[in-house]
Parts: structure tokens; sequence; C-alpha cells
């Protein structure tokens, strides 16, 4: 069998270097890319994975999977946590995953085939856990959504209180005047977050005596800045009285200002705006976007806190809720 000390000697170069290009790495000359391929080829070899994973299994690794490639908050916690993980003896596994793809099914995969101490799930639907968490046998953490009714002993979860910071949104644009108020967020058949802030979204037009009609008043998106922009036309177009948004991330929030000055309106002065989760893109964008701001740091140090804590002292799961903030911006305006 041929192995990757004998690609290295026909090809004239390192085990190192052979390694570097069959892991697709770009530190790595072009004509020592070029030889080592040709070699690879000739000798039709395969790298043993295997062998790989038995290396990567010994190690102390931690696992986190990320649901949505688009999530400008999720970025932010994975970079706290990629920082506070590079001073310890851990090491990182990150997966990312569709925003709605089923987290713990992948999670049972990486433990399979990695073999991680722990897992932080960013991200995560409830019904997905109920049927299949109880093959997942390491300590996790839910980060930004709560666990604390799944009662499972190896799952703790640090979280924002989506119905509350909902509520608080609506409350800014109401104060403001509004009552034509239109609502941009994501399958809430699927997407637990989005369900949690449709019902904050529920409650407060309860409260001042108006009723959310679903099919007029909401209009789904992934979270992404081309799906919202898509479904702010959509929602426009069947909702045309509308004189604010609330969009349920940033990310989502501009891409429907992108829309809504493509067909001539300003905002606030015609359609105000308010975002939701207080990511650095809002602070900049002009007009600064008003948003509900999760405190990232807080939400990476405490899960890894946690996390470690079950690991290393086999603590009991842990429930928190992390405080929000309102940041008035400057893409509402009064009525």
């Amino acid at each position: 069998m041929v192995t990757i000390k004998d690609i290295a000697r026909e090809s004239g170069y390192s085990v190192s270097t052979v390694s570097r290009v069959l892991n697709h790495r770009n530190d790595v000359s072009p004509d020592a890319k070029k030889k080592i391929e040709e070699v690879v080829a000739l000798y039709n070899f395969v790298p043993n994975n295997n062998a790989k994973h038995l290396k990567q299994n010994n190690s102390k690794s931690i696992g986190v999977l990320v649901k949505g490639i688009s999530n400008m908050l999720f970025a932010s916690i994975v970079e706290e946590i990629q920082q506070m993980i590079g001073k310890t003896e851990y090491t990182l596994v990150v997966s990312y995953l569709d925003e709605d793809a089923d987290e713990v099914e992948e999670a049972e995969r990486l433990c399979r085939e990695r073999k991680p101490l722990g897992l932080l799930f960013l991200g995560g639907n409830p019904d997905y856990f109920k049927k299949g968490f109880s093959h997942v046998d390491v300590p996790c953490v839910l980060v930004t959504n709560r666990a604390n009714d799944m009662e499972f002993a190896n799952l703790s979860s640090v979280a924002t209180d989506d119905i509350a910071a909902a509520k608080c949104a609506m409350e800014a644009l109401f104060a403001a005047g509004h009552r034509d108020i239109g609502i941009l967020g994501g399958d809430i058949e699927k997407s637990y977050t989005s369900h949690q802030r449709y019902i904050g979204c529920r409650q407060s037009f309860k409260e001042h005596g108006l009723s959310l009609k679903q099919e007029t008043c909401y209009e789904k998106a992934r979270f992404s800045y081309d799906s919202a922009y898509r479904a702010m036309q959509r929602l426009l177009k069947k909702y045309p009285q509308l004189t604010a948004i609330f969009a349920m991330s940033d990310v989502m929030a501009i891409g429907a200002i992108r829309a809504l000055r493509d067909m001539n309106y300003r905002i606030p002065e015609d359609i105000s705006v308010i975002g939701f989760d207080g990511t650095a893109l809002a602070e900049y964008y002009n007009p600064k976007l008003a948003t509900i701001k999760q405190q990232y740091r807080t939400l990476a140090t405490r899960s890894v806190e946690i996390l470690f804590g079950q690991i290393e002292l086999k603590k009991d799961p842990i429930h928190e809720i992390v405080p929000f903030e309102f940041v008035s911006g400057e893409s509402i305006g009064n009525i």
C-alpha cells in the first residue's frame, strides 16, 4: 500500500509538504503542488482519513455547530470563542449548517467522527433536541436559545429572552406612533428563534389593542441580505400602507432598507426600520440602525465557562438569560 512517505520520496519533497498539499493548504509553492499532485495521481493515492481522524480524536477538542452562514451575530460569537479556546489546551472544530438543518443530527455525526469532549450549539430547534439529543452523550451548551424546559442532564443554555426583546423592538415602533407595522422573520414553523420573536410581536400588538394578522403583516425570509431584499418587496406589495418594519436580524433589516431605497422610499422619513442583534454593521450603517443589541461577548464567555465546568468539574446544567439593550439609532421616525 502506498503511504504518504512513499509520495514524499517519489516527489522529492518532505512529508510535511506533501501533507500540506493533501490538506489543500496555500503555503506551498506552485511547483511543489504540481509535482506532488502528479505523483498522487500516478499512484492513485487516497489519504487515510481514518488515521487523520484518530489523531484528531486523541486531541482535546470542542465542537461548535453554527446554524446559518450569514448570521453576523454568530460570526462575532465564534470569534470570541476562538480567542478563548486558543488560550487553552483545547482545540476547536467549527461546523457551519444551513439555518433549517438538523443540528442534533450533525452533532451525532461529529461525536462519532471527531469525538469532541463537548459541544456548543449556536442556534437550535427544540424539536430536533427532543427527537434526537438523547444520543449525544457529551456536555453541551445551547447558545442564544433557551433549553431550561428540555431537562437533559448534559445540556446547558445561555440565551437572550427573545420574546421580551421582540416586544421591546415593537414598543419602540408603537411609541413613535406607528400602527401599520410589517415584520420580516424566518419560518416560524422551523425556526425556534423566529417563533419566539413572533410571539413577542403578537403580545405587543395585543397590548396595544391590535391583532397581528400574519397573512398580511408577516413575510418569511432567510437570515440573509438578498432573501430579506426580496421579502421586503413582497411584503410591501401586499401591505402597501405599512409605515414601519421590524426585521428579526440586522442582516434582514439592511437587506430590507436596500429594497426600500431601490423603490424610492426614505428611511426613516417614509418607513421606519428596526433590526435585531446589535452587530457592528448596524452601528456604522447609514442611517445608523435602530436595533436590539445582544451581548455577544457575554454569550460567548459564559457558554465556554459553563461548558468547561461541565467537562472538567462535572457540574450540573446551568441556564442563564443574558440582558439585551435597545439601541435607538437613526432609522425610526415619528408619525
